[in-house]
């Protein structure tokens, strides 16, 4: 996997965990980005 792709990984992770407030949505925001990250992948 190349660096950039793992650094918007990272990124990408940071602003979904920073837009939550709860538990609950933690695992909600975790599974959308997982989502984004197979699309970039296909």
């Amino acid at each position: 996997m190349s660096t950039v792709l793992k650094c918007l990984m990272v990124l990408a992770l940071g602003f979904t965990l920073s837009a939550c407030n709860t538990v609950k949505g933690v695992g909600k925001d975790i599974q959308k980005g997982g989502e984004a990250i197979q699309k970039a992948a296909s």
